[in-house]
């Protein structure tokens, strides 16, 4: 057997083993002082769904655990347990705070570079005819705007030469005009018109230059070739600027947006990267691959970037509006459910359950289940949620007064501020617990509260009392954070 899974095995065992040692010795020491407690059944330590009526082996072979009365009774709330310091210590517990702030995801991609397709531009003749000679002989090769690309013979082009010279010396200016726009149509260059004015002749062969500068991506044409006006001769694209298409998983497909910044690096010039961001976001997916493509433009001014070349991609997404998020190795997923361990304080932990919103960069968004001023488990949780979930109702006691929950937390957002009368209009989501719905409304402020911190289109987690919106007052509130990571910044707290 592997030595390293035998060792991890010894540190489980050992784990377990202390931290169930102070429950065991609490009710030894009851039954000895006439305590008629005895264990209701026994459950594996890493499986509190395997219950048995008697002591035995776990399937992973360890001793089954007894659980008594007190321990379902669970303290201040079912599922509530207690652990003394240094078993948290040794099981290696570790949180960190709930907080409210924007999350933004950085989304690592591949892609390909390409020419900018809205500057490229097909050569093609308007004529048919032998093209006599090719000044451009291979692709890639670079061209300027108004160079010479090629010499055409055409006999259809030498009869419209004629025809303009007879109108020129006919003196009929509607004639000569009418025959002026018939060589244009048939793509003649401004240029041969005063030659044939001062030369009184035709030309055999009429250039054709470059519509724009660029570099020839596809050369399809060759010297003494016969064309017509369906022939590809030549493809012509810059690469001051220049695209590059990445493709996005399907669950990443709502969290990028057009106009995100992006960095990209490419492996033949390591240490250096470019900026862009993204131009556009196809329609629909690859029905094969599963992926969403993504075009991005980057600027290329130095020319070091070429088509086809091979490119990691990071794209910044926009942030979101902020919300409660806590790192994502707090969440623990099951079949029908999802969780998290949540330190009540004085080595207390309770299982709750929760609904996860969009997990970006390392942490995930909590919709329900969480408060601004928890600490969840961010190691260790397995087995304190193991131990929990035993007797846990999975539901968060808040304190209740009158039958009526009194304090709740929810995101809304200031519209405006009333100094003096020292109240603000607020509107705020959905408050479930109260059972209404989002709207605008004016809320007194707390007196210990300072005024100054408010101000219009200010987006805050508020702390509303008053149970069922009777006599509601703001009496607390969460700044949200530029970022995501850290310590979470409180009002009053």
């Amino acid at each position: 057997m592997n030595k390293g899974f035998i060792a991890v095995i010894a540190l489980s065992v050992g784990a377990a083993a202390g931290y169930w040692a102070p429950k065991q010795s609490a009710s030894e020491s009851s039954a000895e002082m006439g305590g008629e407690s005895q264990p209701l059944y026994w459950v594996a330590p890493m499986d509190p769904n395997f219950k048995r009526d008697k002591p035995g082996l776990s399937p992973m072979g360890m001793d089954l655990v007894p659980v008594y009365p007190e321990d379902l009774a669970g303290g201040d709330s079912p599922g509530m347990i207690s652990i003394q310091s240094e078993v948290v210590n040794n099981l290696g517990v570790r949180t960190e705070p709930v907080i409210f702030s924007p999350m933004q995801e950085r989304l690592s991609t591949v892609g390909y570079l390409g020419f900018d397709q809205e500057q490229l531009v097909d050569v093609h003749s308007r004529v048919s005819g032998w093209v006599e000679t090719l000044a451009v002989n291979t692709e890639g090769e670079a061209v300027e705007k108004g160079q010479l690309l090629y010499e055409i013979y055409s006999p259809e082009l030498v009869n419209a030469q004629e025809e303009y010279l007879a109108a020129l010396q006919s003196g009929n200016r509607y004639l000569r005009r009418a025959s002026e726009s018939k060589l244009k149509s048939l793509g003649a260059d401004e240029s041969i018109f005063e030659k044939l004015k001062s030369g009184k002749q035709s030309f055999n062969r009429l250039p054709v230059y470059a519509p724009q500068s660029g570099y020839v991506s596809q050369l399809n044409v060759r010297q003494g070739m016969f064309i017509k006006p369906a022939s590809k001769l030549m493809r012509i694209g810059p690469l001051q600027q220049i695209w590059a298409t990445a493709e996005l998983f399907e669950r990443q497909a709502g969290q990028v947006s057009v106009g995100d910044q992006a960095e990209m690096r490419l492996d033949f010039l390591p240490g250096k990267s470019w900026r862009g961001k993204v131009d556009y976001i196809y329609p629909a997916l690859d029905q094969k691959t599963r992926t969403l493509k993504v075009r991005l433009r980057f600027e290329n001014p130095d020319l070091q970037l070429k088509p086809d070349m091979f490119a990691r991609i990071e794209i910044e997404t926009s942030a979101t509006k902020p919300v409660l998020n806590v790192p994502a190795s707090a969440l623990i997923k099951t079949g029908s459910q999802e969780r998290i361990v949540v330190d009540m304080g004085e080595g207390r932990y309770k299982s709750v359950e929760v609904t996860s919103g969009q997990q970006m960069n390392g942490r995930v968004a909590i919709e329900q289940g969480l408060y601004p001023q928890d600490r969840v488990v961010v190691s260790a949780q397995f087995m304190l949620d193991s131990e929990s979930s035993i007797s846990s109702d999975f539901l968060r006691m808040t304190p209740p007064k009158m039958g009526r929950i009194e304090e709740v937390w929810v995101a809304a957002q200031i519209r405006s501020v009333d100094q003096e009368n020292r109240s603000v209009v607020l509107k705020h989501g959905e408050i479930a617990e109260w059972k209404q719905p989002g709207m605008v409304m004016e809320v007194p402020v707390d007196p210990a509260l300072d005024m100054n911190v408010f101000a219009n289109q200010q987006n805050l987690q508020v702390l509303l009392n008053g149970g069922d919106m009777t006599d509601l007052k703001l009496t607390d509130y969460v700044v949200p954070r530029p970022k995501a990571p850290g310590s979470l910044p409180g009002g009053a707290m």
